[in-house]
């Protein structure tokens, strides 16, 4: 079967039916997403924190999320792939924006690239659509901006930041954005702008009325522990499950009880034997 394209993502909304996204960030973990039927996987820059040990996506450059895309696409056939621009890889001028979505497709192999950014990025993402590269806007809390922010904090709640992150949201749209994310807004506000927008809303901390929602893969299956995000829902311990896993190999291996003999390669005594007598 062919791959969940942008314009089944776009009847999605039509229809009203909820898009879930998840982050992948290698072979295995899209493997994962893929069988349990995730129709877009989005290799993020949080790739720098839940992967790399940053304490922001700050630090992650375009050859981490091409490495990282290529070993996602490897493991998916089904799921629409995007890949998350990081930051500096666009935002100097358009010709880098375009040099790196389009590596991003020729190199990563990805179907798609998300950036940060509403109105500012408007004519950007713009350049990259004329081009026949699709691209998914994201507004509110954008984490490549998180110094500008002073934190990782809300965004919207006051009536002037609200209508200035629904013109971003439209502008995007008009631009050519087939969907946006929309990152730690009220939920109320969430509302209105999947409202106003003919393209989908996909929220991470944006209420339950976006067109979907996307989580963090190494935070909805808890194997990420630094922090947990008040928008997160854990469906899994899994730091607890591996952690526990691990012990008890460590337990096996000096009592051992592993491996067995049903582990073990089976050779010949006699063999041995003659190899012994060979060896005086």
């Amino acid at each position: 079967m062919p791959r969940v394209s942008i314009r089944d993502i776009q009847e999605m909304k039509g229809q009203g039916k909820k898009i879930p996204v998840v982050t992948a960030y290698d072979y295995t973990s899209a493997q994962i997403a893929e069988a349990a039927g995730i129709p877009v996987v989005l290799v993020g820059d949080s790739l720098g924190m839940v992967v790399l040990g940053h304490d922001s996506t700050i630090p992650v450059s375009m050859a981490d999320m091409l490495y990282h895309s290529q070993a996602v696409v490897r493991g998916t056939s089904r799921a629409l792939v995007i890949l998350d621009l990081p930051f500096l890889s666009y935002q100097i001028d358009a010709d880098q924006a375009l040099r790196n979505a389009g590596r991003a497709l020729q190199e990563g192999g990805v179907q798609a690239v998300k950036l940060e950014g509403g109105q500012r990025t408007a004519e950007t993402v713009r350049r990259i659509v004329e081009v026949g590269i699709p691209v998914m806007g994201h507004v509110g809390l954008t984490p490549q901006s998180v110094h500008a922010f002073g934190g990782y904090r809300a965004q919207g709640r006051k009536k002037e930041e609200a209508l200035e992150l629904v013109r971003d949201a439209e502008s995007l749209q008009e631009a050519g954005a087939f969907a946006v994310v929309l990152e730690l807004i009220p939920g109320a506000l969430g509302r209105l702008i999947t409202k106003r927008l003919d393209i989908p809303t996909i929220g991470i901390g944006a209420g339950p009325h976006c067109d979907g929602q996307v989580q963090v893969f190494h935070d909805i299956l808890g194997l990420f522990t630094d922090f947990m995000p008040k928008h997160v829902r854990r469906y899994a311990e899994g730091f607890e499950t591996f952690k526990s896993a691990l012990e008890q190999f460590i337990d096996d291996t000096r009592s051992s009880a592993f491996p067995s003999e049903d582990e073990d390669l089976s050779m010949d005594e006699s063999i041995i034997k003659e190899i012994e007598e060979a060896l005086t």
